[in-house]
């Protein structure tokens, strides 16, 4: 299997190999904690030209994995993004990291988090809003992140952790 993460733009392409992801992991990840009629709902509400023009935010930066030419997994990096009880005098920027869970392999995560990593070395601290339930907690737990504080997730007010990462700067 060839795999490859790489940058990508915010662009109709871009954008539909995100979309792509997001609602297989949105259905395979919720489905048996939220109700079918939910997730479609919130799926049917995403509006294309919007994730395009926040992509093109220069304050974030969208990775995505591919395993033989298709989408299996995306980051999501959004500088200055803070949550409450964040620390002032740091510099902030959110993680949003999704693997398939049908390619949910060291492979597939550990190239996807290089690239992640290596495009967040101008900040100081990686945070996260992470699920309790995702099956990426771990891999998050044994990349060095702690958890900061119990809180719920978005979109559908899940229990779940602050968790942050340390940048180290060499």
């Amino acid at each position: 299997m060839e795999v490859i993460s790489k940058f990508t733009i915010g662009s109709d392409e871009g954008v539909d190999n995100l979309f792509t992801v997001i609602k297989s992991s949105i259905s395979n990840t919720y489905n048996n904690l939220i109700s079918e009629e939910s997730i479609r709902k919130y799926i049917e509400d995403w509006d294309p030209r919007k994730m395009i023009n926040e992509l093109n935010n220069l304050s974030n930066q969208l990775i995505i994995t591919y395993a033989d030419q298709n989408p299996v997994g995306y980051c999501i990096l959004k500088s200055g993004s803070i949550y409450p009880g964040f620390s002032e005098d740091k510099r902030m920027t959110e993680l949003n990291f999704v693997v398939l869970q049908e390619y949910n392999s060291p492979e597939i995560r550990e190239s996807l988090w290089k690239k992640c990593r290596s495009a967040a070395s101008f900040t100081d601290i990686l945070w996260t809003n992470i699920i309790t339930e995702d099956p990426l907690l771990e891999f998050f737990k044994e990349s060095g992140f702690v958890i900061k504080e119990n809180s719920q997730a978005d979109p559908f007010l899940l229990p779940s952790y602050i968790m942050e990462l340390q940048i180290t700067k060499n």
